[in-house]
């Protein structure tokens, strides 16, 4: 399947070159540096970040969705990696453009992706992990469906700093009230 739609109105579709303007505007702040493994700069960077998108798609290890909004921009992006088939278990990521955040962008997203993710590629585990000091990003994997597991102490290093990261998971047949 090449798109998915949310109840919320967003469509998620592979990403695409023309998407290049929505995808320097995400990395431009800061602290999205660290979300990706190759500088997201300028144009030639973000046609190589979609392409990376592309070329994971194609390979069966990561699908990563632009989420577009009524216009028709990319307004953020889910994605499901580390798909590991021997135990059906997955890995979500997610992040919006500042503009998008507070829209309810990032969990319509994810849960769209979980629900594709289990019916489409009969995974029945999916995690996530966010930095504690991302109250954001917790209320993304809480309104999504992820039920808190713990915290991994000092599992990120971002330069001299260590993060702790809370983990969450969903199952393919826990009860949720917005499937």
């Amino acid at each position: 399947m090449d798109e998915l739609t949310t109840p919320e109105g967003f469509l998620l579709r592979p990403w695409e070159p023309a998407d290049a303007s929505a995808v320097l505007r995400a990395f431009a702040p800061a602290e999205m540096d660290r979300q990706t493994d190759r500088p997201v700069f300028d144009r030639p960077g973000a046609l190589a970040w979609i392409a990376d998108r592309t070329r994971e798609r194609g390979a069966h290890t990561c699908y990563s969705w632009a989420v577009v909004g009524e216009t028709g921009e990319a307004l953020g992006c889910v994605a499901v990696g580390a798909v590991n088939r021997t135990h059906d278990t997955g890995w979500v990521s997610y992040w919006t453009t500042e503009e998008a955040r507070g829209r309810g962008v990032a969990p319509a997203g994810v849960r769209a992706l979980a629900r594709w993710a289990f019916d489409e590629l009969g995974l029945y585990r999916l995690e996530l992990g966010h930095r504690t000091d991302n109250p954001a990003s917790c209320r993304v994997a809480t309104r999504s469906g992820f039920a808190p597991e713990g915290i991994e102490r000092a599992r990120l290093r971002y330069g001299d700093v260590r993060y702790d990261v809370e983990r969450h998971a969903r199952l393919a047949d826990d009860d949720v009230n917005f499937d």
